[in-house]
């Protein structure tokens, strides 16, 4: 692996650290949102992900890192920020109701992964595999709660795109970018099961960057959007 892949998930921890102050200062301003707290922990926890990435990638692998990025990126990577998406486009109370399924399924799947036996790692591997999980049924729980994210995050996304395509076309384009930036952690990891790693770290930061784009055409509408309220249920909005 190219040397300079190996810094790319330290520098998306940057931008999600930078990302998550900024939607928790949005949140300080405008604590009933919840949206917005589930997204500054959401990207709070995809930085810890890509945290873990770099810190194997420089220093090879070591368990309580291995487990750390299970949890906070195959269980974590989407769910918080799809959580988000619900209380935004939902009302309050269906966010509380599926809030407490989701939570106890993340720490049941999140106790396992602490409690599974891992396989051995050959000395001076610097790559995170799932695959040595010896409890091979736990890594069951990670598509459940990845399905979830899919159908919230990125699908609140399109809808949203669709939505204000006409009557708020910057607001539309900033959650077609959020959509966009959602999917393509994904397909990195399609290619990280193939053995190309490097494609997931550089799929993670433009992904991040795509999101922390789209926040920002949402939040900054133009000057003839800005005459207007926003409309409730514009992914991110108000």
């Amino acid at each position: 692996m190219d040397e300079a892949v190996l810094y790319i998930p330290l520098f998306t921890t940057v931008v999600a650290a930078v990302f998550a102050v900024t939607v928790f200062r949005r949140w300080r301003t405008r604590p009933g949102s919840l949206h917005l707290a589930w997204w500054s922990i959401g990207l709070v926890l995809y930085g810890v992900g890509t945290l873990t990435e770099g810190l194997t990638a420089l220093f090879d692998w070591h368990e309580p890192i291995f487990r750390a990025w299970y949890i906070s990126g195959a269980l974590l990577g989407g769910a918080p920020l799809a959580q988000g998406t619900v209380y935004l486009l939902l009302p309050r109370r269906t966010g509380h109701i599926l809030t407490v399924p989701l939570v106890t399924f993340i720490v049941i799947a999140s106790i396992f992964v602490l409690l599974t036996p891992l396989e051995a790692v050959e000395p001076g591997d610097n790559h995170l595999n799932a695959e040595i999980i010896e409890w091979t049924w736990v890594r069951a729980f990670s598509p459940i709660v990845n399905t979830y994210a899919v159908i919230f995050l990125i699908g609140g996304a399109i809808y949203s795109a669709v939505k204000f395509r006409h009557t708020a076309p910057r607001r539309a384009k900033g959650t077609a970018a959020i959509a966009a930036g959602a999917i393509l952690p994904g397909i990195g990891g399609v290619f990280t099961r193939a053995g190309y790693t490097e494609v997931l770290y550089v799929c993670e930061l433009i992904g991040l960057s795509l999101v922390f784009l789209g926040y920002w055409l949402t939040v900054t509408p133009s000057r003839a959007e800005g005459e207007r309220q926003a409309p409730k249920g514009a992914l991110v909005g108000h």
